[in-house]
């Protein structure tokens, strides 16, 4: 009886080990899980900013001197935006703050940062864009706000880079020579790139396109193009009236490629195009890869011009 006892009581003992054992590791398993989702741990130091091409154009610039963190992650929604806890963490372990600069969710959220984060430095990247108006509104009601959609110009890229530059140099003065030379290569390269994009689309001056969300008008405006916004703003649906008058003015232009975004766009996109007829392009305005994005959209201007020809 004792014996059982005792054997019982050692595999109770043993059961009890391998349970605190397994534990264990699935403790340890997990926060190697959430430090491979999140990006920590990491020694170098944080800069957050708030969209994707942003931190493509910052990492060009500060290389592996510090770890960009973005508020906003591929594929989501600007206009939906709530910030995380983590996002909210993020920044308070940053150097500094990054601000596209016209983007609706950072005006939102400019109150809680500085409530939470009083010392943080917050930038404005845009900083001295000339700025395009009038772009959103419904149907023929233009609201006269800036448009946001800065970063869509390699013009503008050219200033946006700068900006983050002197606030590298600023919040981070230990390497501020190595973000100068960054800075020069970098603003070279987009030199190089405008002027080529300058000589494709020189034939297409005056033409126009189309665009669901009028997130292309800083790149009309580089290149001479008119952009003609088929949607509305915030993506809500048209009335039948102002569809009509939409489709009346793009027959009357005669306009041949239809940006769309795909996982936002209305449903209105394809019964739109069905009776304009124009070659539907899909695009992300809000990719991390911002230079392909770029030269994507001019290949589908050009390319079509040249079939149509």
């Amino acid at each position: 009886m004792l014996k059982n006892a005792y054997i019982c009581k050692k595999f109770t003992i043993v059961k009890n080990l391998n349970l605190i054992f397994w534990l264990m590791i699935a403790v340890i398993s997990t926060g190697w899980f959430v430090a491979g989702c999140t990006g920590a741990p990491s020694d170098r130091k944080i800069v957050t900013v708030s969209i994707e091409p942003q931190k493509y154009i910052l990492e060009q610039i500060t290389g592996d001197k510090v770890q960009v963190r973005c508020l906003l992650s591929d594929g989501a929604n600007p206009e939906t935006y709530d910030p995380s806890m983590t996002h909210m963490l993020n920044l308070q372990h940053s150097l500094g703050y990054l601000r596209m600069g016209n983007i609706g969710f950072e005006a939102a959220l400019l109150d809680k940062i500085h409530e939470s984060n009083p010392d943080l430095p917050i930038i404005n990247t845009s900083e001295g864009i000339e700025p395009v108006m009038g772009t959103h509104g419904h149907g023929n009601v233009r609201h006269e706000i800036v448009d946001p959609h800065t970063w869509s110009s390699v013009k503008n890229a050219r200033i946006i880079a700068r900006n983050m530059c002197e606030a590298m140099v600023e919040i981070d003065p230990d390497n501020k020579n190595f973000y100068r030379r960054n800075l020069e290569a970098f603003d070279a390269h987009l030199d190089s790139l405008d002027h080529a994009l300058s000589v494709r689309l020189a034939p297409m001056r005056g033409k126009a396109f189309l665009v669901w969300h009028p997130s292309l008008s800083y790149f009309a405006r580089d290149y001479g193009l008119e952009q003609i916004v088929v949607g509305g703003h915030e993506h809500k649906e048209m009335s039948v009236g102002d569809l009509r008058d939409v489709i009346d003015e793009v027959k009357r232009h005669s306009a041949e490629v239809f940006f769309s975004q795909k996982d936002f766009d209305s449903r209105q996109v394809s019964a739109v195009n069905e009776e304009i007829g124009a070659r539907r392009v899909e695009i992300n305005p809000m990719s991390y890869n911002w230079e392909k994005e770029i030269v994507a959209t001019a290949d589908a201007l050009v390319e079509t011009a040249g079939e149509n020809e």
